[in-house]
């Protein structure tokens, strides 16, 4: 595994570990419906993209952490590890 490939896992990792499981849980059955124009995801295979918005093109709900899913402080922190991985 490459350096590049590892910092992504690590941090997809780190990310998946801030959730609780009640987060967990709405992210995995996205319970906060179809994201609609203009939330705010991070792209658990692309994280190196950082924040995306979506802009009316479907996105796979499987690979996202979408802000209403989550917590205001679980997203500060989420945001804080795509900081420090300087991806």
């Amino acid at each position: 595994m490459n350096q590049i490939s590892r910092g992504r896992y690590v941090t997809r990792e780190t990310i998946l570990d801030l959730l609780s499981d009640d987060e967990n849980a709405r992210v995995s059955n996205a319970e906060g419906g179809p994201l609609a124009e203009g939330d705010e995801y991070v792209d658990l295979s692309a994280i190196e993209r950082g924040v995306q918005r979506t802009d009316g093109v479907a996105v796979t709900v499987g690979q996202v952490i979408p802000k209403k899913a989550v917590l205001d402080r679980t997203w500060r922190a989420i945001m804080q590890r795509i900081s420090d991985a300087h991806l």
